[in-house]
């Protein structure tokens, strides 16, 4: 695998200190972790533009601090506005970059429209119980501040129901042992309400005492 150099200078330069912008839950670690699974998906794909897998996930949630609920939107506009990714990219392969952004949100009713936008949409998803838990507690903060713990650690329950239950809405499109053990291991602690609060509290208060968070 092998990225444009200046591409990469520029994004690392340009795009990625933007993050320090956003909660905790779509910061720069996170935009580093979507990187790093896209590339694990690509890879298993022929024909794949490796410089527009990466520019998809440096991008994705640039918008977030703008629009939470419609980043995927403002996060593909701020990219399509970037006149220095026309040095890189055709006109063809910037609409699909910017579809891919746009598709990637977990919540979204339809399919992404290409594969690029099934790879960052992966990509997209947590794969360990410990990331679940600290990112649905700092972005619940970040969305209801004055929320007290006892009231997000409720949110943070309902909420990952919705998104990683039995019939929930977060989509997968590539087969990954990961993500599928990470599924059970979420799945087996949402069925007990006091079990998931107990757990997310004693790892949020943990966090806490390290200075974490």
């Amino acid at each position: 695998m092998k990225i444009n150099r200046d591409l990469k200078d520029y994004i690392e330069t340009n795009i990625f200190p933007e993050y320090c912008k956003n909660e905790p839950a779509h910061n720069i670690d996170h935009i580093k972790y979507v990187i790093k699974r896209s590339f694990k998906f690509a890879y298993t794909l022929p024909n794949i533009n490796y410089n527009m897998v990466y520019t998809i996930a440096a991008y994705h949630d640039i918008g977030h601090y703008i629009d939470s609920k419609k980043h995927e939107i403002v996060s593909g506009e701020i990219m399509s506005r970037d006149e220095n990714l026309k040095k890189f990219f055709s006109e063809e392969e910037l609409n699909i970059i910017k579809e891919a952004i746009e598709d990637h949100r977990a919540s979204a009713e339809n399919e992404p429209r290409s594969i690029y936008g099934k790879i960052v949409s992966t990509a997209d998803r947590n794969n360990t119980v410990e990331a679940c838990l600290r990112r649905s507690y700092t972005y619940g903060k970040k969305l209801e501040p004055n929320l007290n713990d006892e009231e997000l650690f409720e949110r943070a329950y309902k909420h990952l129901n919705m998104k990683f239950g039995e019939n929930g809405y977060a989509k997968f499109f590539f087969k990954d042992e990961e993500y599928e053990n990470f599924l059970k291991e979420i799945r087996k602690l949402l069925l007990d309400k006091k079990l998931f609060i107990d757990t997310q509290r004693t790892y949020i208060n943990e966090l806490k005492n390290q200075g974490v968070i």
